[in-house]
């Protein structure tokens, strides 16, 4: 909404509203007369005051070029709230006849306090009012009125896309994306996995946009100047199927580096900061583009930045705004700057957050995941190895003793020695900022060097040298990436090109360090703070090194996003003269925690890094069924998918019963797939609805099970064997490298040091939450009355917790105890059941880990053998059938109430009266006993 300097004498509050709405059309270009002092010639737009119509007088009629072509209807400010109430109004003065004046119908009619404007224009399918900055420039009235139809209209008769080219996500991101428009809604979310395509899917809806929407102007929003840089490529590069001219030989395309926004350009690309900066009318500080603004500490405010009308920008400027990277740009401090324009909103993330489908009202057109990327060939998967020095865990303490210690200034990096009154002790966080440990950074990458080559084995030269795949270092400052730099090339025995700064502060091109890091030999190891950590594309990338955390869990995100792109074996050659095949993963080697700091939006699939392939293979085959194996199988096929030979290939998916890598990988991955799972479930649910829940629950398990089943059963012998042999062909064994002189060295997976961390975060949680939840009240507080734990009970537990620590899922904690207690019981098939063992662990009521429906079942024979033994009569098998019964039924129900006798399976057997029948009036005791005993 536009804001101006309200009048400071004393005026009724309609008066002062009129004030504020004359004062915005005067800067968006109208003459504001009078109803006796009308003269249509005086401006290109004229808004009438008070202007008879055969209803009554409108508040405003708008002119342009002496015809009518709108109204305004007034409201004072403290009305605002009722805004909408008064539609019905403006659209009646629209459709009255005005005096002296030949006319049937107004176009477009404006509510407005003065504060809050809402614009409708009623050529659209289904008219809807929208809340705009301030009121259209006369011209862009006119130019709409002059079209046959509004561009709403236009957006609902777009030809069918031309599909070749594209892949499945984003044929599926601009089709839902098209809809959305047709649909009339003004925000739409495109979230993409990094790598698989978002800038080339922009161009490919913004060219579109422009030729069949007949979209008139857009604007490409990115934070940084090298994303502006790099989305200004893609436009270059683009053409359409169906033109043999580039885009930009068809559209005009300019990424703005003034304060001037041309007029005969269709594409706009801008920094958010320089748009800013534009609306403002002030020029950009020198450098102000190179800064991220979700980093810098200069950009972080609580409210947003102050937005003004420019009359030299008006509203209509652009009909759509593409928002790169949306997950950064949209929060407190842009909200205004993106709201100015009356446009539709794009938004193109990889990350999003709860904020972002909050600012895109949740319509989320597209959802592509990486994981789903990497299934479908498009990214690589990643694998994580950890490295802990003592400094780095818990810092250190420099004695007073020290004769002198060393001072460095950051900038100039000048030295000086101070002696210490007491020992200075320092923590970890404060390492490379507050400190520098030289001996820290050397440790981390002699043992970095160490374990390359068992990251990496085929990697060795005809001479038997060892090639450091291409490395980027993530560092803390400028400062700590020189001392990273030096101590590199230092460890590694190189000259200077072997390592270099990549940052937007270096005083060599950066461009011209990125693209010899992108395209040559050298540099193989590349440091950088900012430049590289979100949107370049370095494909032969294959190491992401952590020197430093993050805050932001989404721009871990990003970060990480550096190192899933996919390249030719050709491609990589160029780069990497030793490479065997092509690039089949990337490896995450974590110095600072990075990955355990924060909760990453994708894990890594490979979760038994030191199991052989020909193990997992014989463990899926033999039946065994766990997430940890059908991932990390998924993800040992997807690396050799891309080793093998065409006829290789074609030998698997003879033997796979037609299935082919790709497809394997994915129904690998969908059997534990939380999405996948709940619409086998949801499925199951609808078609057995009048069952009961017991039985509807484990139809709904059996469901689940499928798709397990379904994506295991190709795993026969012959496939197993076929699979290993040709993997031997193709690669070698990864030796898992032992602990030298840090702390820990080892691949992430489920190690010991994870398994506490799950463990605690989930006994906290429960502890934290006795009082939310019933079954956790009665099994902290009162265990007496564990019997009484009921499905629903459990069930709300379970559903609460995957909206609370979604990381915390049962059967994922069950492994974790596993790894620290050796559980003996096999791991349950149900989340439920899985949930009900693991709080009984943790409310002291068993020792160990027990599946809770083996202990109903020792429970039961136990029961039975002492029935048996000592009553004056035993149980007839008539009676055992019964027992049976409510035994499975508390497996998986937990307590048996008296109403389930009217469900399956006891409803067949006569319910509650066969109950009766088989055990006579001491039918209810032994329901009491039952809970009781069962559940002990």
């Amino acid at each position: 909404m536009a804001t101006l300097a309200r009048p400071s004498n004393n005026q009724h509050p309609e008066q002062l509203a009129r004030d504020q709405i004359d004062a915005q059309l005067r800067a968006a270009g109208w003459a504001v007369q009078g109803k006796g002092e009308v003269d249509l010639y005086e401006n290109d737009g004229v808004a009438v005051r008070e202007h008879h119509t055969s209803v009554g007088p409108a508040d405003y009629v708008l002119f342009v070029k002496t015809q009518p072509i709108g109204i305004i209807e007034a409201k004072r400010e403290d009305l605002g709230h009722k805004i909408t109430e008064v539609e019905e109004q403006s659209l009646g003065y629209a459709r009255a006849e005005i005096k002296f004046v030949d006319t049937t119908r107004l176009d477009f009619t404006y509510e407005s306090t003065g504060v809050i404007t809402r614009f409708t224009d009623h050529r659209d399918p289904k008219p809807r009012s929208r809340e705009v900055f301030s009121f259209h420039r006369p011209l862009t009235l006119l130019a709409l009125q002059r079209n046959s139809a509004s561009l709403r209209q236009r957006l609902n008769n777009l030809p069918p896309l031309d599909e070749t080219g594209l892949r499945p996500a984003q044929i599926e991101a601009i089709h839902n994306l098209e809809k959305s428009f047709a649909d009339n809604k003004p925000r739409a979310l495109i979230q993409m996995a990094t790598g698989a395509g978002k800038t080339f899917t922009a161009c490919t809806f913004a060219y579109r946009l422009l030729k069949h929407a007949r979209a008139r102007r857009i604007l490409f929003l990115v934070d940084t100047k090298n994303l502006g840089e790099q989305a200004e490529q893609e436009f270059m590069s683009y053409q359409p199927r169906d033109d043999n001219r580039k885009f930009t030989e068809l559209y005009g395309v300019q990424r703005l580096t003034s304060s001037h926004i041309p007029n005969d350009c269709q594409v706009c690309i801008s920094t958010i900061q320089r748009l800013y900066s534009i609306l403002k009318g002030e020029e950009l500080a020198e450098g102000a583009e190179d800064d991220n603004p979700h980093e810098n500490d200069r950009w972080q405010r609580k409210e947003p930045l102050p937005v003004v009308y420019n009359p030299a920008n008006p509203v209509g400027q652009f009909d759509f705004i593409v928002i790169d990277e949306a997950h950064r740009s949209i929060y407190n401090l842009w909200r205004q700057v993106l709201e100015y324009y009356d446009a539709y909103l794009i938004g193109l993330t990889a990350t999003p957050d709860s904020r972002t489908y909050g600012f895109f009202n949740g319509n989320v057109v597209s959802e592509y995941t990486y994981e789903e990327s990497v299934a479908d060939g498009v990214n690589v998967p990643f694998d994580v190895y950890t490295i802990e020095t003592a400094i780095t865990a818990g810092g250190a303490i420099i004695p007073k003793s020290a004769r002198g210690v060393e001072h460095r200034e950051k900038l100039s990096r000048r030295k000086r020695w101070e002696q210490l009154d007491e020992d200075l002790e320092y923590e970890a966080r404060q390492l490379d900022r507050d400190v520098v440990t030289p001996d820290q950074i050397r440790t981390i990458i002699r043992e970095y060097r160490r374990i390359l080559p068992g990251l990496f084995p085929d990697r060795h030269d005809a001479r038997g040298e060892f090639e450091v795949p291409k490395t980027l270092v993530f560092a803390k400052t400028d400062s700590h990436a020189d001392d990273i730099i030096q101590i590199v090339r230092e460890e590694m025995g190189e000259g200077n090109d072997f390592c270099k700064k990549v940052t937007y502060k270096v005083e060599e091109d950066p461009k011209s360090i990125l693209n010899q890091f992108r395209n040559g030999w050298a540099p193989r190891i590349a440091v950088t703070v900012d430049m590289i950590a979100t949107g370049t594309d370095v494909k032969p990338l294959e190491v992401l090194l952590f020197l430093r955390d993050v805050k932001s869990a989404n721009y871990f995100e990003q970060m990480k996003g550096r190192g899933t792109r996919t390249i030719s074996l050709d491609d990589l050659k160029r780069t990497s003269n030793t490479a065997k095949s092509t690039k089949t993963h990337f490896v995450i080697v974590d110095a600072v925690g990075a990955t355990k700091s924060k909760k990453t939006l994708s894990r890594p699939l490979e979760r038994k890094p030191g199991v052989p392939l020909k193990d997992l293979l014989h463990a899926i085959k033999m039946g065994a069924r766990d997430e940890d194996l059908f991932s990390s199988l998924a993800n040992r096929l997807i690396r050799l998918d891309k080793q093998i030979t065409p006829a290789e290939k074609e030998g698997f998916k003879e033997l796979a019963k037609g299935r082919d890598i790709k497809q394997t990988v994915r129904k690998l991955l969908a059997a534990f797939d939380p999405d996948v799972i709940e619409g086998a479930r949801s499925r199951v649910q609808r078609e057995l609805v009048g069952q009961s829940p017991a039985a509807i629950e484990t139809a709904m398990d059996e469901a689940e099970n499928d798709l397990q089943i379904d994506a295991a059963r190709i795993f026969n012998g012959a496939l197993a064997d076929y699979v290993e042999n040709v993997r031997k062909v193709h690669s070698q064994v990864i030796d898992n490298v032992s602990r030298d002189t840090v702390l820990r060295s080892e691949a992430d997976s489920f190690s010991t040091e994870r398994s506490r961390e799950v463990v605690a975060g989930f006994e906290a949680y429960l502890r934290e939450n006795t009082d939310e939840f019933t079954a956790l009240a009665i099994y902290f507080n009162e265990p007496h009355r564990r019997r009484e734990v009921t499905f629903r009970m459990v069930k709300s537990l379970v559903e609460r917790l995957k909206v609370d620590r979604p990381a915390m899922a049962p059967h994922y904690v069950w492994e974790a105890y596993n790894k620290l207690e050796d559980v003996s019981d096999a791991r349950p098939e149900s989340e439920l059941i899985a949930l009900v063992s693991l709080v009984r662990r943790v409310a002291g009521l068993d020792e160990r880990l027990t599946n809770y429906a083996g202990r109903v079942d020792r429970n039961f024979q136990t029961w039975i053998f002492n029935h048996n033994n000592t009553a004056a009569e035993k149980f007839s098998e008539e009676q055992l059938t019964w027992l049976r019964m409510i035994r499975d039924h508390v497996k998986q129900s937990f307590h048996l109430e008296r109403d389930d006798f009217d469900l399956h399976p006891f409803d067949g057997k006569g319910g509650i009266g066969g109950f009766y029948a088989a055990f006579g009036k001491g039918y209810a005791g032994v329901i009491l006993e039952m809970n009781e005993i069962l559940v002990a």
